[in-house]
């Protein structure tokens, strides 16, 4: 604590339907990329921490899957819960949308936010998209009787437009408190789980509509030999149709999705890194409950 400042650390939670951005905007708020992100909704599957501490402020940021209707499956249910879970106990709430759009996943969200007892910021992000500039005040009015409690903050995430203000409001909602985690440490979560979100963000970049949502990344090595880190990391699909898109013609794609995220990782983990990569059939595994839980996808 410095003479003039207490000490502030708080847990922020940053809630949204899919593909709104949330995971973009932890990436600019901690300045390295921690979050997966692709156009495709659903990318982000788990809760993650992602820590920033500046002077006597520490924002703990849950990272959160896109909240969404379809329930149908045991992995869409274990991600509805877990958004769900977020806003529980915790100090500050986000809640993303995007530009003037409006639809009933962002419906579906603002319900389960009007009962959040504690701030709400509503961030307005991609306003740097917007054609109509005029569209946007009615619409932040509108916004703002839907939660006549809550901050309204334009931003963009892609561009870190106005993050400082939303810091800001964000810092002065944060309860006093000493530190929770060492300055220096960025996420909650392992080198072996980012590992595994790195491949998987890869292979859901690269095959477009190609491949439905039922893959999943398992790292079955990691260790560090000398200055070399050698990963090898095993992709579940459902179907041998899936295994094949994923490999590629003469195994084309799957050099490329190693390839690209090899890079990320050496950036991440600061190494050299040797990846491998196999694909394996297991069939179900996405409605399976226990081999959900297997899969690190925790209490369903």
């Amino acid at each position: 604590m410095t003479d003039n400042n207490p000490t502030r650390c708080g847990y922020v939670a940053i809630v949204g339907r899919p593909n709104v951005g949330k995971s973009t905007l932890l990436n600019h708020i901690l300045g390295q990329k921690l979050a997966i992100t692709s156009r495709k909704p659903q990318t982000t599957r788990h809760n993650m921490l992602g820590i920033k501490t500046e002077g006597d402020v520490q924002a703990i940021y849950v990272d959160t899957p896109g909240m969404h209707k379809a329930n149908d499956k045991a992995l869409n249910r274990y991600m509805n819960r877990n958004a769900s879970a977020a806003l529980k106990d915790v100090d500050v709430v986000i809640f993303v949308v995007d530009r003037t759009r409006w639809t009933d996943e962002d419906q579906l969200v603002l319900e389960r936010v009007q009962y959040v007892s504690g701030p709400v910021i509503l961030a307005v992000n991609k306003t740097d998209r917007l054609e109509e500039k005029a569209d946007l005040i009615p619409h932040l009015q509108w916004l703002q009787e839907q939660l006549p409690n809550a901050e309204v903050v334009p931003i963009s995430a892609q561009q870190g437009h106005n993050l400082e203000a939303l810091e800001g409001l964000i810092a002065k909602h944060l309860p006093e408190n000493e530190h929770f985690f060492p300055e220096d440490q960025i996420t909650d979560r392992s080198s072996r789980f980012l590992a595994a979100e790195l491949v998987r963000e890869k292979i859901m970049r690269q095959l477009g509509a190609e491949l439905p949502y039922q893959i999943t990344v398992e790292i079955e090595e990691f260790k560090q030999q000398g200055h070399v880190l050698h990963i090898h990391a095993l992709i579940l699909v459902e179907r041998d149709g899936q295994k094949k898109i994923i490999i590629g013609d003469k195994g084309e794609r799957i050099k490329r999705i190693g390839s690209d995220a090899r890079k990320d990782m050496e950036v991440l983990f600061d190494a050299k890194v040797m990846l491998n990569l196999w694909v394996k059939v297991k069939g179900g595994w996405s409605d399976d409950e226990r081999a959900l839980r297997s899969l690190g996808y925790g209490d369903l």
